[in-house]
């Protein structure tokens, strides 16, 4: 799949630092811009049912809150991606619109014998939230990136290392496992799973229990014209208290020419 917003549709997130319906759902694979050249995705996701408590004071509830990012691209010589998240945004039970942060990340796909239907890489993340989304408003977050086509066939996985850079709660490393498993029904048209697992941090390793799970089915359709929808809907497990979370990327044309 070429178009981020097409994007695996099977749309994942990875949310190790306890919250869930993140602002971006989906597993990485080997979508990048060529150099200099840009792109916009916009992520959306919506929690139409889950429980609607709170971790502390003046956390906004995930359930029945609409989120939306903008996420601006830029490729870069030597396999390199740079990306903005402006802004991250939500509308809120009350329906209130509000922005409540900024994050960057730097994407790089490292290189493959000629012909290759595999890939692999590396992405870094950092960026600010204020309280209504984490008690912590400086995270980051380092991704390890793997994948393959086989026929009609897809399969890849990130492994993503969740930091908290500042805040008044510093917490371990966390670990999650976020993956993909799809099917191309037509060249328009592919169908699959995503599976987004914590692992726990580096002081319960292996505590699937506390950990958030989630599980996708997702659709990616390339409409034309440049023009992708993803579409998912997930189901919680474990620690994720949200229930359902529907999800699209819709990947919009700005001047990108992806790689085949």
């Amino acid at each position: 799949m070429r178009w981020r917003g097409l994007i695996g549709l099977v749309g994942l997130a990875a949310a190790s630092p306890a919250y869930a319906a993140p602002e971006e759902i989906q597993v990485y694979m080997d979508e990048l811009n060529d150099p200099w050249d840009t792109g916009l995705d916009v992520h959306l996701n919506y929690v139409p049912s889950g429980l609607p408590g709170i971790e502390y004071v003046g956390e906004q509830a995930s359930v029945n809150r609409f989120r939306y990012t903008p996420e601006f691209s830029l490729g870069l010589p030597g396999n390199f991606e740079l990306g903005a998240y402006l802004p991250l945004g939500t509308i809120g039970r009350e329906g209130r619109l509000a922005a409540h942060g900024v994050k960057g990340r730097l994407k790089w796909l490292g290189p493959v014998p000629k012909g290759a239907s595999w890939w692999w890489g590396g992405n870094f993340e950092i960026g600010y939230e204020d309280k209504a989304l984490s008690i912590n408003p400086v995270n980051a977050e380092f991704k390890a990136i793997l994948g393959g086509r086989f026929g009609r066939w897809t399969v890849a996985g990130n492994l993503n290392m969740d930091f908290v850079v500042s805040g008044p709660e510093p917490a371990p490393l966390a670990f999650d496992l976020d993956t993909r498993v799809s099917y191309r029904l037509s060249k328009k048209v592919e169908i699959g799973v995503e599976a987004y697992d914590g692992f726990g941090t580096t002081r319960d390793f292996g505590a699937f229990a506390q950990s958030e799970q989630t599980v996708f089915a997702v659709m990616d359709v390339d409409v034309g014209g440049g023009w992708g929808v993803n579409f998912g809907v997930g189901h919680g497990f474990g620690a994720n208290t949200d229930d359902v979370t529907v999800k699209a990327i819709l990947s919009v044309p700005f001047s990108r020419r992806r790689r085949a």
